[in-house]
């Protein structure tokens, strides 16, 4: 009799928890469908006072036996899984996700591969200051079977009274040096109307950290078809990062590299700190490839063999470090770019350990 009474009891408790699933499931739905409205309204996913309007009113229809506290942990629980599924659901939707797209995305810079097998590097000095600077810098990576020579003709900069770069002149030396020595230009724009212009002179457009969420900045950039380096900001998550990339690939542009380059913190040792578990998280969230910027990131010229290491041991697609001729007489960041013969013993060093390819370059 009693064992009749207990496999009734256990079948209604069967029943019960599949109404519950049902329940929940349907409540998952529900949860989906607000989530989808916020994002098309740009309404954050938590909300904080929602969630306790709807956790005091369940207390208040609470009649036991559960007691308040363990109605609030139960359905706190279930608040959270609907906002991870929120999330989820978003992240399959975005043009940079890993989920959106499971192949590596290879940028192909006029038949230099990023993102490909072998890693790249990027090098050449902070600003673009004169013809012979940026010709002895041209030669020396030549020399050395660099393939991509940063500098800028556009230089944001903190004071007003610092050098602002050549402008349209820059780029026409970065160009002309490029064209002697078969290179490729990597060179910041900071003004959507440059865009255009900058397309006859560079073959990647960089989006500083400064810009990386100059969101018109984004989507001129997201219009044109050269392909693109973006610097993570100075103080911005992961998150914020993979979202301003989004705004380029959602404007047509898929041609996107992504470059960490150190986060502002209150460690004074280094110019800023260098988010080293930025690369795998990037890699394993996103598709894109991701290059380090070792000179920016540490401001010091001691350290930047074994940040290069670290960064490459990590999963980057590349390194980008500022070279000068004569960084004692350099116009911008002149105590952290290293002169051509370090660079070269640099580049020697990183070869050795293996993290780079062997193949070198002779000039013609």
């Amino acid at each position: 009799m009693r064992e009749n009474q207990l496999d009734a009891l256990r079948q209604k408790l069967d029943e019960v928890n599949l109404k519950l699933l049902r329940l929940l499931n349907e409540r998952a739905e529900l949860a989906k469908q607000i989530g989808e409205v916020k994002q098309k309204q740009g309404i954050n996913k938590f909300d904080p006072e929602r969630e306790r309007a709807m956790l005091e009113t369940l207390v208040q229809h609470n009649e036991g036996p559960f007691t308040d506290n363990t109605v609030r942990y139960l359905f706190k629980q279930i608040f959270k899984a609907s906002l991870d599924l929120q999330q989820t659901s978003q992240k399959k939707t975005l043009l940079v996700s890993r989920e959106k797209q499971a192949t590596d995305t290879v940028v192909d810079i006029k038949g230099t591969l990023v993102g490909a097998v072998k890693p790249q590097v990027v090098a050449g000095p902070c600003s673009v200051e004169s013809e012979e600077q940026v010709f002895e810098v041209a030669r020396a990576l030549k020399e050395q079977g660099i393939e991509l020579m940063r500098g800028g003709a556009f230089k944001p900069r903190t004071s007003p009274y610092d050098f602002q770069g050549l402008g349209e002149e820059g780029l026409k030396i970065l160009r002309k040096a490029a064209d002697q020595f078969g290179l490729k230009i990597v060179s910041e724009i900071v003004n959507p109307s440059d865009m255009e212009m900058a397309e006859q002179y560079v073959d990647v457009i960089q989006i500083g950290a400064r810009n990386m969420q100059n969101f018109e900045l984004l989507k001129a950039a997201g219009a044109v078809r050269t392909p693109v380096l973006l610097k993570r900001g100075l103080s911005a998550t992961i998150e914020e990062f993979l979202f301003a990339a989004e705004y380029i690939l959602s404007g047509g542009n898929h041609q996107v590299i992504l470059c960490e380059r150190g986060i502002r913190t209150y460690e004074k040792a280094t110019r800023n700190t260098l988010d080293i578990s930025a690369v795998p998280i990037l890699k394993n969230e996103s598709h894109l490839p991701v290059l380090v910027d070792i000179t920016h990131s540490t401001g010091r010229r001691d350290i930047l063999l074994p940040c290069a290491r670290a960064a490459l041991a990590a999963g980057a697609d590349g390194i980008m470090l500022e070279v000068h001729p004569n960084p004692a007489v350099a116009l911008s960041d002149a105590k952290q770019q290293i002169d051509i013969p370090t660079f070269d013993t640099f580049i020697k060093d990183l070869r050795a350990s293996g993290l780079l390819d062997q193949k070198q370059v002779t000039v013609r």
